[in-house]
Protein backbone atom coordinates (compact mmCIF):
# COMPACT_ATOMS: atom_id res chain seq x y z
CA UNK A 1 0.00 0.00 0.00
CA UNK A 2 1.05 3.56 -0.61
CA UNK A 3 2.29 5.90 2.03
CA UNK A 4 -0.66 8.57 2.27
CA UNK A 5 -0.28 12.27 1.01
CA UNK A 6 0.58 14.77 3.68
CA UNK A 7 -1.99 15.06 6.69
CA UNK A 8 -3.41 17.90 8.86
CA UNK A 9 -2.17 17.42 12.21
CA UNK A 10 -4.82 15.93 14.58
CA UNK A 11 -4.98 15.51 18.96
CA UNK A 12 -6.92 13.94 20.55
CA UNK A 13 -7.05 12.54 24.72
CA UNK A 14 -5.65 9.35 24.43
CA UNK A 15 -6.84 7.74 27.64
CA UNK A 16 -9.88 6.46 29.08
CA UNK A 17 -12.55 8.97 30.22
CA UNK A 18 -12.56 9.85 33.83
CA UNK A 19 -10.05 10.61 36.90
CA UNK A 20 -6.75 8.70 36.46
CA UNK A 21 -3.04 8.84 37.68
CA UNK A 22 -1.99 9.61 34.02
CA UNK A 23 -3.52 11.14 31.40
CA UNK A 24 -2.32 11.17 28.14
CA UNK A 25 -2.91 14.09 24.65
CA UNK A 26 -1.19 12.56 21.97
CA UNK A 27 -0.66 14.50 18.80
CA UNK A 28 0.28 13.24 15.44
CA UNK A 29 1.08 15.38 11.87
CA UNK A 30 3.68 18.05 10.28
CA UNK A 31 2.43 20.41 13.28
CA UNK A 32 3.59 18.46 15.84
CA UNK A 33 7.38 19.82 16.32
CA UNK A 34 5.68 23.62 16.23
CA UNK A 35 2.89 22.76 19.15
CA UNK A 36 5.70 20.80 20.98
CA UNK A 37 7.88 24.22 21.08
CA UNK A 38 4.95 25.95 21.97
CA UNK A 39 3.43 23.87 24.64
CA UNK A 40 7.18 23.28 25.91
CA UNK A 41 9.18 25.94 25.14
CA UNK A 42 11.28 23.67 22.81
CA UNK A 43 10.87 20.45 21.42
CA UNK A 44 12.39 17.30 23.24
CA UNK A 45 15.08 15.31 21.88
CA UNK A 46 13.51 12.52 19.26
CA UNK A 47 12.28 9.52 21.52
CA UNK A 48 13.72 10.44 24.78
CA UNK A 49 11.35 10.82 27.40
CA UNK A 50 11.91 14.94 29.03
CA UNK A 51 10.33 15.99 32.01
CA UNK A 52 8.60 19.87 31.41
CA UNK A 53 6.21 22.54 32.19
CA UNK A 54 3.62 22.57 29.47
CA UNK A 55 2.38 25.99 28.94
CA UNK A 56 -0.73 28.15 27.94
CA UNK A 57 -1.47 30.63 25.61
CA UNK A 58 -0.27 33.42 28.32
CA UNK A 59 2.52 31.52 29.52
CA UNK A 60 0.73 30.06 32.65
CA UNK A 61 1.82 26.92 34.11
CA UNK A 62 -0.94 24.09 33.13
CA UNK A 63 0.89 20.86 34.43
CA UNK A 64 4.22 19.37 34.60
CA UNK A 65 4.55 15.95 32.67
CA UNK A 66 6.60 13.97 30.14
CA UNK A 67 6.75 14.93 27.06
CA UNK A 68 8.14 12.19 24.44
CA UNK A 69 8.65 13.47 20.26
CA UNK A 70 8.45 10.80 17.87
CA UNK A 71 9.68 12.16 14.06
CA UNK A 72 7.90 10.44 11.45
CA UNK A 73 8.49 7.81 9.95
CA UNK A 74 9.80 6.03 13.28
CA UNK A 75 6.13 6.49 14.88
CA UNK A 76 3.13 5.11 15.31
CA UNK A 77 1.59 6.95 12.90
CA UNK A 78 3.93 7.19 10.58
CA UNK A 79 3.82 11.09 11.13
CA UNK A 80 5.53 12.86 13.60
CA UNK A 81 4.20 11.92 17.16
CA UNK A 82 3.69 14.35 20.43
CA UNK A 83 3.01 13.15 23.42
CA UNK A 84 2.22 14.87 26.72
CA UNK A 85 1.53 12.99 29.28
CA UNK A 86 -0.09 14.81 32.57
CA UNK A 87 -2.21 13.94 35.82
CA UNK A 88 -4.61 12.61 34.32
CA UNK A 89 -7.66 14.60 35.62
CA UNK A 90 -10.45 15.09 33.12
CA UNK A 91 -10.58 18.88 33.32
CA UNK A 92 -6.97 19.13 33.33
CA UNK A 93 -6.91 16.94 30.04
CA UNK A 94 -9.06 19.17 28.15
CA UNK A 95 -7.37 21.90 28.74
CA UNK A 96 -4.42 20.35 27.59
CA UNK A 97 -6.45 19.47 24.61
CA UNK A 98 -7.53 22.63 23.73
CA UNK A 99 -4.01 24.24 24.09
CA UNK A 100 -2.86 22.13 21.23
CA UNK A 101 -6.02 22.39 19.34
CA UNK A 102 -5.55 26.05 19.56
CA UNK A 103 -2.17 25.33 17.91
CA UNK A 104 -3.45 24.39 15.00
CA UNK A 105 -4.29 20.81 15.58
CA UNK A 106 -8.02 19.40 15.19
CA UNK A 107 -9.75 16.83 17.19
CA UNK A 108 -8.77 13.36 15.73
CA UNK A 109 -11.89 11.37 14.48
CA UNK A 110 -12.45 7.66 16.06
CA UNK A 111 -9.51 5.05 14.75
CA UNK A 112 -8.13 7.94 12.99
CA UNK A 113 -4.71 7.57 14.65
CA UNK A 114 -4.59 3.46 13.69
CA UNK A 115 -6.10 4.78 10.07
CA UNK A 116 -3.04 6.63 9.51
CA UNK A 117 -0.60 3.84 11.19
CA UNK A 118 -2.36 1.55 8.44
CA UNK A 119 -2.39 4.20 5.27
CA UNK A 120 1.26 4.96 6.28
CA UNK A 121 2.11 1.23 6.48
CA UNK A 122 2.89 0.68 9.92
CA UNK A 123 0.19 -2.08 10.28
CA UNK A 124 -2.24 -3.99 8.09
CA UNK A 125 -5.78 -3.72 8.18
CA UNK A 126 -5.79 -7.23 10.54
CA UNK A 127 -3.00 -5.52 12.80
CA UNK A 128 -5.18 -2.42 12.58
CA UNK A 129 -8.08 -4.27 13.45
CA UNK A 130 -6.40 -6.39 16.57
CA UNK A 131 -5.42 -2.56 18.15
CA UNK A 132 -9.49 -2.32 18.86
CA UNK A 133 -9.76 -5.78 19.84
CA UNK A 134 -7.15 -5.53 22.20
CA UNK A 135 -8.47 -2.45 23.90
CA UNK A 136 -11.80 -4.78 24.20
CA UNK A 137 -11.19 -7.70 25.04
CA UNK A 138 -13.81 -9.53 27.30
CA UNK A 139 -11.75 -12.05 28.55
CA UNK A 140 -7.40 -12.85 29.06
CA UNK A 141 -7.53 -15.27 26.49
CA UNK A 142 -8.91 -13.33 24.10
CA UNK A 143 -6.92 -10.34 24.98
CA UNK A 144 -3.22 -12.91 24.34
CA UNK A 145 -5.09 -13.51 21.05
CA UNK A 146 -5.85 -9.91 20.12
CA UNK A 147 -1.65 -9.79 20.79
CA UNK A 148 -1.18 -12.56 18.65
CA UNK A 149 -3.05 -10.66 15.98
CA UNK A 150 -1.45 -7.56 16.72
CA UNK A 151 2.07 -8.89 16.19
CA UNK A 152 1.31 -10.36 12.78
CA UNK A 153 0.59 -14.05 13.40
CA UNK A 154 -2.60 -13.80 11.30
CA UNK A 155 -1.42 -11.43 8.96
CA UNK A 156 1.69 -14.09 8.26
CA UNK A 157 -0.72 -16.94 7.65
CA UNK A 158 -3.16 -15.43 5.20
CA UNK A 159 0.09 -14.06 3.47
CA UNK A 160 1.17 -17.56 2.81
CA UNK A 161 -1.65 -18.65 1.47
CA UNK A 162 -1.74 -15.57 -0.54
CA UNK A 163 1.29 -16.27 -2.04
CA UNK A 164 0.68 -20.00 -2.70
CA UNK A 165 -2.43 -18.79 -4.76
CA UNK A 166 -0.58 -16.25 -6.63
CA UNK A 167 1.88 -18.21 -7.45
CA UNK A 168 -0.41 -20.69 -8.70
CA UNK A 169 -2.71 -18.03 -10.58
CA UNK A 170 0.80 -16.95 -12.64
CA UNK A 171 1.42 -19.86 -13.50
CA UNK A 172 -2.08 -21.15 -14.63
CA UNK A 173 -2.03 -17.59 -16.92
CA UNK A 174 1.66 -18.06 -18.23
CA UNK A 175 -0.37 -21.31 -19.59
CA UNK A 176 -2.89 -19.14 -21.22
CA UNK A 177 -0.28 -17.26 -23.06
CA UNK A 178 0.44 -20.57 -25.40
CA UNK A 179 -2.80 -21.82 -26.50
CA UNK A 180 -1.21 -23.43 -29.80
CA UNK A 181 1.01 -25.56 -27.92
CA UNK A 182 -0.36 -29.14 -27.72
CA UNK A 183 0.78 -29.54 -24.41
CA UNK A 184 -1.80 -30.17 -21.47
CA UNK A 185 -0.19 -27.59 -18.75
CA UNK A 186 -3.01 -27.83 -16.61
CA UNK A 187 -2.33 -31.67 -15.67
CA UNK A 188 1.67 -31.25 -16.37
CA UNK A 189 1.90 -28.74 -13.71
CA UNK A 190 -0.37 -30.66 -11.29
CA UNK A 191 -2.60 -27.95 -11.06
CA UNK A 192 -5.60 -29.92 -9.09
CA UNK A 193 -2.82 -31.14 -6.78
CA UNK A 194 -1.69 -27.51 -5.76
CA UNK A 195 -5.54 -26.54 -5.64
CA UNK A 196 -6.42 -29.20 -3.21
CA UNK A 197 -2.94 -28.49 -1.04
CA UNK A 198 -4.14 -24.75 -0.97
CA UNK A 199 -7.82 -25.76 -0.24
CA UNK A 200 -6.81 -27.67 2.80
CA UNK A 201 -4.51 -24.88 3.95
CA UNK A 202 -7.56 -22.63 3.92
CA UNK A 203 -9.59 -25.19 5.76
CA UNK A 204 -6.91 -24.96 8.26
CA UNK A 205 -6.86 -21.06 8.49
CA UNK A 206 -10.51 -20.97 8.97
CA UNK A 207 -11.12 -23.22 11.35
CA UNK A 208 -8.03 -20.85 13.64
CA UNK A 209 -10.34 -18.12 12.75
CA UNK A 210 -13.32 -19.60 14.10
CA UNK A 211 -12.13 -19.96 17.06
CA UNK A 212 -10.12 -16.56 17.47
CA UNK A 213 -13.81 -15.01 16.50
CA UNK A 214 -15.52 -16.82 19.43
CA UNK A 215 -12.67 -14.96 21.91
CA UNK A 216 -13.68 -12.21 20.53
CA UNK A 217 -17.71 -12.47 20.30
CA UNK A 218 -18.90 -15.16 22.93
CA UNK A 219 -21.82 -16.70 22.68
CA UNK A 220 -25.34 -15.71 23.87
CA UNK A 221 -26.36 -18.68 26.30
CA UNK A 222 -30.47 -18.09 27.34
CA UNK A 223 -32.37 -19.79 30.40
CA UNK A 224 -35.27 -20.33 29.75
CA UNK A 225 -38.16 -22.72 31.78
CA UNK A 226 -40.85 -22.46 33.62
CA UNK A 227 -40.89 -20.48 36.98
CA UNK A 228 -39.30 -21.61 39.68
CA UNK A 229 -37.03 -24.65 38.06
CA UNK A 230 -33.81 -22.78 39.20
CA UNK A 231 -32.85 -20.41 35.89
CA UNK A 232 -31.64 -17.87 38.99
CA UNK A 233 -29.92 -20.28 40.87
CA UNK A 234 -28.28 -21.50 37.71
CA UNK A 235 -26.95 -18.04 36.33
CA UNK A 236 -25.61 -16.88 39.79
CA UNK A 237 -23.85 -20.53 40.39
CA UNK A 238 -22.18 -19.68 36.42
CA UNK A 239 -21.39 -15.78 37.78
CA UNK A 240 -20.03 -16.89 40.46
CA UNK A 241 -21.79 -13.93 42.48
CA UNK A 242 -25.16 -12.70 43.14
CA UNK A 243 -26.29 -11.35 40.02
CA UNK A 244 -30.39 -12.44 40.21
CA UNK A 245 -32.77 -12.70 42.95
CA UNK A 246 -33.53 -16.32 44.02
CA UNK A 247 -36.70 -16.54 45.86
CA UNK A 248 -39.32 -19.67 46.14
CA UNK A 249 -41.65 -17.14 45.06
CA UNK A 250 -42.92 -18.57 41.32
CA UNK A 251 -42.63 -15.64 38.99
CA UNK A 252 -39.72 -13.60 40.92
CA UNK A 253 -37.55 -12.51 37.82
CA UNK A 254 -39.88 -10.61 35.61
CA UNK A 255 -37.02 -8.65 33.49
CA UNK A 256 -33.64 -10.63 31.14
CA UNK A 257 -30.87 -10.62 33.76
CA UNK A 258 -27.41 -10.71 31.39
CA UNK A 259 -24.27 -11.50 33.01
CA UNK A 260 -20.82 -12.14 31.47
CA UNK A 261 -18.97 -15.37 31.97
CA UNK A 262 -15.88 -17.01 30.23
CA UNK A 263 -15.27 -20.77 30.39
CA UNK A 264 -11.28 -21.32 29.43
CA UNK A 265 -10.83 -17.64 28.33
CA UNK A 266 -14.60 -17.80 26.00
CA UNK A 267 -16.74 -15.38 26.73
CA UNK A 268 -20.95 -16.44 27.31
CA UNK A 269 -23.34 -14.05 28.09
CA UNK A 270 -25.89 -15.78 30.27
CA UNK A 271 -29.35 -13.91 29.96
CA UNK A 272 -31.68 -15.23 32.94
CA UNK A 273 -34.91 -14.82 31.46
CA UNK A 274 -38.75 -14.17 33.11
CA UNK A 275 -40.31 -17.96 33.47
CA UNK A 276 -42.78 -19.35 31.06
CA UNK A 277 -46.67 -19.66 31.97
CA UNK A 278 -49.87 -18.40 31.50
CA UNK A 279 -50.46 -15.35 34.23
CA UNK A 280 -52.49 -12.53 34.06
CA UNK A 281 -49.83 -10.07 36.10
CA UNK A 282 -49.06 -7.66 32.99
CA UNK A 283 -45.84 -6.67 34.20
CA UNK A 284 -44.82 -10.68 34.72
CA UNK A 285 -46.45 -10.67 30.72
CA UNK A 286 -43.82 -8.52 29.06
CA UNK A 287 -40.97 -9.68 30.69
CA UNK A 288 -42.26 -13.24 29.42
CA UNK A 289 -42.38 -11.47 25.74
CA UNK A 290 -38.29 -10.37 26.02
CA UNK A 291 -38.17 -13.86 26.92
CA UNK A 292 -38.87 -14.87 23.32
CA UNK A 293 -37.20 -11.88 21.91
CA UNK A 294 -34.02 -12.46 23.58
CA UNK A 295 -34.22 -16.46 22.40
CA UNK A 296 -34.30 -14.84 18.45
CA UNK A 297 -30.88 -13.48 18.83
CA UNK A 298 -29.04 -16.18 21.17
CA UNK A 299 -26.37 -18.82 20.19
CA UNK A 300 -27.56 -21.69 22.37
CA UNK A 301 -30.36 -22.43 24.77
CA UNK A 302 -30.23 -24.40 28.18
CA UNK A 303 -34.31 -25.80 28.64
CA UNK A 304 -34.56 -25.68 32.30
CA UNK A 305 -36.35 -28.56 34.10
CA UNK A 306 -37.25 -29.91 37.69
CA UNK A 307 -35.77 -33.03 37.90
CA UNK A 308 -38.83 -33.95 40.31
CA UNK A 309 -41.34 -33.73 37.77
CA UNK A 310 -39.42 -34.24 34.70
CA UNK A 311 -40.34 -32.59 30.88
CA UNK A 312 -44.34 -32.16 30.71
CA UNK A 313 -46.54 -31.01 28.26
CA UNK A 314 -45.17 -27.32 29.63
CA UNK A 315 -41.78 -27.89 28.45
CA UNK A 316 -42.70 -29.37 25.14
CA UNK A 317 -45.05 -26.23 24.37
CA UNK A 318 -41.73 -24.22 24.79
CA UNK A 319 -39.83 -26.52 22.63
CA UNK A 320 -42.33 -26.12 19.93
CA UNK A 321 -41.77 -22.65 20.24
CA UNK A 322 -37.77 -22.54 20.19
CA UNK A 323 -36.24 -21.71 16.75
CA UNK A 324 -35.57 -25.04 15.02
CA UNK A 325 -31.92 -24.44 14.55
CA UNK A 326 -31.10 -22.86 17.78
CA UNK A 327 -28.65 -25.54 19.62
CA UNK A 328 -30.14 -26.60 22.99
CA UNK A 329 -29.71 -28.71 26.30
CA UNK A 330 -32.30 -29.76 28.62
CA UNK A 331 -30.56 -29.05 32.51
CA UNK A 332 -32.88 -31.24 34.81
CA UNK A 333 -32.30 -29.08 37.96
CA UNK A 334 -32.63 -30.20 41.36
CA UNK A 335 -31.26 -33.63 41.62
CA UNK A 336 -30.47 -32.90 45.56
CA UNK A 337 -34.25 -32.87 45.99
CA UNK A 338 -34.66 -35.81 44.20
CA UNK A 339 -31.23 -37.94 44.97
CA UNK A 340 -30.11 -38.03 41.91
CA UNK A 341 -26.13 -38.12 40.94
CA UNK A 342 -24.89 -35.86 38.12
CA UNK A 343 -24.39 -37.44 34.83
CA UNK A 344 -24.93 -36.64 31.06
CA UNK A 345 -27.26 -38.76 29.04
CA UNK A 346 -28.77 -38.40 25.25
CA UNK A 347 -32.27 -38.32 24.36
CA UNK A 348 -33.47 -38.71 20.95
CA UNK A 349 -29.90 -36.94 19.57
CA UNK A 350 -30.12 -34.49 22.33
CA UNK A 351 -28.15 -33.97 25.03
CA UNK A 352 -29.56 -34.14 29.09
CA UNK A 353 -27.66 -33.42 31.81
CA UNK A 354 -28.74 -33.77 35.73
CA UNK A 355 -27.08 -31.14 37.86
CA UNK A 356 -28.20 -29.14 41.09
CA UNK A 357 -27.65 -25.25 40.73
CA UNK A 358 -28.16 -24.55 44.17
CA UNK A 359 -25.02 -26.83 45.38
CA UNK A 360 -22.63 -26.67 42.09
CA UNK A 361 -23.15 -30.48 41.54
CA UNK A 362 -22.92 -31.04 38.22
CA UNK A 363 -21.81 -27.82 37.00
CA UNK A 364 -18.57 -28.32 35.40
CA UNK A 365 -20.50 -30.99 32.96
CA UNK A 366 -22.65 -28.24 31.72
CA UNK A 367 -19.51 -25.93 30.93
CA UNK A 368 -17.77 -28.10 29.22
CA UNK A 369 -21.06 -28.97 26.93
CA UNK A 370 -21.83 -25.03 26.32
CA UNK A 371 -17.88 -24.95 24.96
CA UNK A 372 -18.97 -27.69 22.45
CA UNK A 373 -22.09 -26.04 21.37
CA UNK A 374 -20.21 -22.93 21.08
CA UNK A 375 -17.67 -24.92 18.39
CA UNK A 376 -14.64 -23.94 21.04
CA UNK A 377 -12.00 -26.37 20.46
CA UNK A 378 -8.62 -25.73 22.34
CA UNK A 379 -5.85 -26.63 20.47
CA UNK A 380 -1.41 -26.90 21.41
CA UNK A 381 -1.30 -23.62 18.92
CA UNK A 382 -1.72 -19.84 20.29
CA UNK A 383 -5.06 -18.90 18.75
CA UNK A 384 -5.27 -15.46 16.92
CA UNK A 385 -8.37 -12.80 16.90
CA UNK A 386 -10.15 -12.65 13.85
CA UNK A 387 -13.39 -10.87 13.05
CA UNK A 388 -17.13 -11.36 11.47
CA UNK A 389 -15.41 -9.82 8.39
CA UNK A 390 -12.75 -12.12 7.96
CA UNK A 391 -14.80 -15.35 8.48
CA UNK A 392 -16.69 -14.01 5.51
CA UNK A 393 -13.73 -13.13 3.63
CA UNK A 394 -12.49 -16.78 3.90
CA UNK A 395 -15.89 -18.08 3.04
CA UNK A 396 -15.64 -16.59 -0.65
CA UNK A 397 -12.38 -18.04 -0.74
CA UNK A 398 -13.58 -21.18 -0.40
CA UNK A 399 -15.95 -20.92 -2.67
CA UNK A 400 -13.72 -19.48 -5.19
CA UNK A 401 -11.18 -22.61 -5.39
CA UNK A 402 -14.02 -25.13 -5.45
CA UNK A 403 -15.48 -23.01 -8.53
CA UNK A 404 -11.46 -22.94 -9.46
CA UNK A 405 -11.94 -27.28 -8.89
CA UNK A 406 -14.80 -27.31 -11.59
CA UNK A 407 -13.08 -24.84 -14.24
CA UNK A 408 -9.57 -27.07 -14.74
CA UNK A 409 -10.50 -28.04 -18.15
CA UNK A 410 -11.08 -24.35 -18.66
CA UNK A 411 -7.91 -22.38 -18.07
CA UNK A 412 -9.60 -18.93 -18.68
CA UNK A 413 -12.40 -19.47 -15.99
CA UNK A 414 -9.84 -21.20 -13.76
CA UNK A 415 -8.02 -18.37 -13.60
CA UNK A 416 -10.68 -15.84 -13.41
CA UNK A 417 -11.83 -18.05 -10.34
CA UNK A 418 -8.30 -17.77 -8.59
CA UNK A 419 -7.86 -14.10 -9.27
CA UNK A 420 -11.18 -13.61 -6.70
CA UNK A 421 -10.12 -15.53 -4.64
CA UNK A 422 -6.97 -13.63 -4.43
CA UNK A 423 -8.85 -10.58 -4.15
CA UNK A 424 -11.24 -11.99 -1.29
CA UNK A 425 -8.18 -13.18 0.65
CA UNK A 426 -6.39 -10.21 0.35
CA UNK A 427 -9.22 -7.74 1.52
CA UNK A 428 -8.81 -9.63 5.12
CA UNK A 429 -4.91 -7.58 5.39
CA UNK A 430 -6.37 -4.93 3.65
CA UNK A 431 -4.61 -4.90 0.34
CA UNK A 432 -7.47 -4.76 -1.65
CA UNK A 433 -10.28 -2.52 0.52
CA UNK A 434 -12.63 -0.22 -0.26
CA UNK A 435 -12.48 3.02 1.43
CA UNK A 436 -16.52 2.87 2.61
CA UNK A 437 -15.87 -0.68 4.71
CA UNK A 438 -12.01 1.18 5.85
CA UNK A 439 -14.31 4.03 7.43
CA UNK A 440 -16.97 1.65 9.11
CA UNK A 441 -13.54 -0.32 10.59
CA UNK A 442 -12.29 2.74 12.08
CA UNK A 443 -15.47 4.55 13.16
CA UNK A 444 -15.94 2.02 16.45
CA UNK A 445 -12.29 2.94 17.54
CA UNK A 446 -11.88 5.41 20.04
CA UNK A 447 -11.08 8.52 19.78
CA UNK A 448 -7.61 9.06 20.89
CA UNK A 449 -6.23 5.12 19.26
Amino acid sequence: MAAAEPADTIAAIATAAGAGGIGVVRVSGPASALIADAVLGDCPAARHAAYLGFKDADGSLIDRGIAIYYPGPNSYTGEDVLELQAHGGPALMQILLARCLSLGARQAEPGEFTRRAYLNDKLDLAQAEAVADVINAATAEAARSAVRSLSGEFSQRVQVLLNSLIRLRLYVEACLDFPEEDIDFITQGGVRAKLEEVSVALQRLHASARQGNLLREGIRVVLVGQPNVGKSSLMNRLAGEEVAIVTPIAGTTRDTISSLIQIEGVPLHVIDTAGLRDTADEVEQMGIERTWRALETANAAILLVDAQHGITGVEAAILARLPADLPRVWLHNKIDLSAEQPRSELRDQETHLFVSAKHGDGIELLRQHLLQLAGWQPSGEGVFMARARHLQALSVVDTHLQYALDQLQYPELLAEELRLAQDALSSITGEFTPDDLLGEIFSRFCIGK
